[in-house]
């Protein structure tokens, strides 16, 4: 399951014990829109190993701008609360599953 994340429960949402994966992006964003089939899918795969999150960039700037987010799609790497790498662009699943992986 993928989680929407917002400005209000982030704080909440990154203290997981669990890497994260999160996901920002645009509803007007055409490769954001690719991207999100990828997203679920993984969302499915590492259920409880891992939690999956996305990110409205115009519903969440607080979020975009505390990581600096350029370009959309961003995925972000975070475990233990600070982002530990990224992913810039539409990629595929197998570039996510690895960079996930190396936090598991």
């Amino acid at each position: 399951m993928v989680v929407e994340v917002k400005d209000d429960n982030f704080a909440e949402f990154r203290q997981s014990n669990l890497p994260i994966l999160l996901d920002i992006g645009a509803t007007w964003c055409g490769p954001c829109k690719a991207l999100a089939p990828i997203v679920e899918e993984i969302a499915a795969e590492y259920e409880g190993r891992a939690v999956v999150g996305k990110v409205d960039v115009d519903e969440a700037p607080g979020i975009a701008s505390e990581f600096r987010v350029r370009n959309v799609p961003t995925v972000l790497f975070i475990k233990n609360g600070a982002a530990v790498d990224k992913s810039v662009g539409l990629v595929a699943k197998a570039t996510l599953t690895e960079k996930l992986n190396a936090l598991l």
